[in-house]
């Protein structure tokens, strides 16, 4: 941010859901310094009018189809929203593959993109970062482990060597593989130290997000994937750890909360004061403690990090599967452990192809939800 203390014109795409929610409670505390310019919500009618009412901004919309004539609706009311003329940093906090063209779009209008839609760089990492080079635009992550792997390496421009994400194991992470497999909506939803939407509570109890966010600090922080870790940490204290070539550990702390990388995402490389954010106690934090993950109970995780390394249009057909099945889990048409069989029949019936333009990403996806729905009709 630049010491001018002029504000800095906001779009928040996803602005009912719960990173968008956070987001508009920083910006409440942080008006000096932002204004928000473009909401738009999904489907959520009701709220976006709340939020309307309280921010005024010049443009909101409902991404979709509604017949509501207060606002435009459709999938290209996040591409609009998201290139608003007067927005400089655009929040993607849309749930899944919906929040590419979005992404692509503010990058080439040389927009900051603080990203809380990881599957925009799992489906299309190479693209986004072409996007971002053609139009001068950048991507800041706003996932807390990529976050906190942000904030250890600013200012250390080498020695990166290794990057170790943390999972809090979900609800099941002491769970016998059998019961998993038989686990309920409401045992998937029950998550011990974050609140967030359903699909995203269910891919944390799959441990199918740390897989997405695996391939994506692959393609923030130019890793290989023998680089990347991920270690179960219950108490969700320690977001990740950094080493270096010459063998030192960096990490960052803090109690859970999406606030704290929201307004990292909208400042860095700088930062501002926030009173809103809980202040660290080590003795409130308690004992830290961390275990591997348990392959038999998270075989999405394994699926996942497979599919990243196979790379090109896999990814995108691991994401856009693992959409299908929690859809289909969450509307109780299979049970919990077919979420990650449906993914592997997808993966194994694909013949991964280069990700070399956005059809070729679209039509893998295409391919794989197709794929994916035959599976759960079976």
């Amino acid at each position: 941010m630049s010491g001018s203390g002029a504000q800095r014109g906001i779009a928040i795409l996803g602005s009912t859901g719960s990173i968008g929610r956070s987001t508009l409670d920083v910006l409440r505390r942080q008006q000096d310094h932002f204004r928000l310019i473009a909401l738009a919500a999904g489907c959520n009618r009701g709220e976006l009018a709340s939020q309307v009412a309280e921010w005024r901004p010049s443009y909101a919309g409902l991404a979709g189809v509604s017949n509501d004539v207060r606002w435009p609706s459709g999938p290209e009311v996040l591409v609009e929203a998201a290139t608003h003329p007067d927005v400089d940093i655009v929040v993607n906090a849309v749930v899944g593959a919906a929040g590419l063209d979005a992404t692509l779009a503010a990058l080439h209008a040389g927009k900051r993109v603080a990203l809380a839609n990881k599957e925009t760089l799992v489906m299309a990492g190479d693209l986004v970062a072409q996007a971002a080079c053609a139009g001068g635009g950048e991507i800041v992550p706003i996932d807390s482990e990529h976050s906190a792997v942000l904030q250890c390496v600013t200012g250390r421009d080498d020695g990166l060597a290794r990057l170790i994400l943390t999972a809090s194991g979900g609800p099941f992470r002491e769970w016998p593989a059998d019961r998993v497999r038989s686990a309920t909506i409401e045992e998937a939803l029950q998550h011990p130290t974050w609140r967030m939407g359903s699909k995203i509570t269910v891919d944390c109890a799959t441990l199918a997000n740390k897989a997405l966010e695996l391939i994506e600090a692959h393609h923030l922080f130019g890793l290989p994937y023998d680089s990347l870790e991920v270690v179960v940490h219950p108490q969700s204290i320690v977001h990740a750890f950094v080493e270096f070539h010459d063998g030192s550990v960096l990490a960052q702390l803090g109690f859970p909360s999406m606030e704290l990388p929201i307004l990292y995402a909208l400042t860095h490389p700088q930062r501002l004061p926030d009173t809103g954010v809980r202040r660290f106690d080590p003795v409130a934090a308690g004992p830290l403690t961390f275990e591997p993950v348990r392959a038999d109970v998270f075989p999405a995780l394994v699926s996942g990090i497979a599919a990243g390394r196979a790379g090109g249009t896999a990814p995108a057909v691991f994401n856009a599967a693992n959409e299908v099945a929690v859809a289909a889990f969450l509307q109780g048409a299979i049970p919990f452990g077919r979420i990650s069989e449906t993914i592997d029949r997808a993966l194994d019936s694909h013949a991964p192809a280069p990700a070399s333009s956005v059809e070729a990403v679209r039509a893998a996806d295409r391919w794989a939800r197709e794929e994916a729905r035959q599976s759960v009709r079976q």
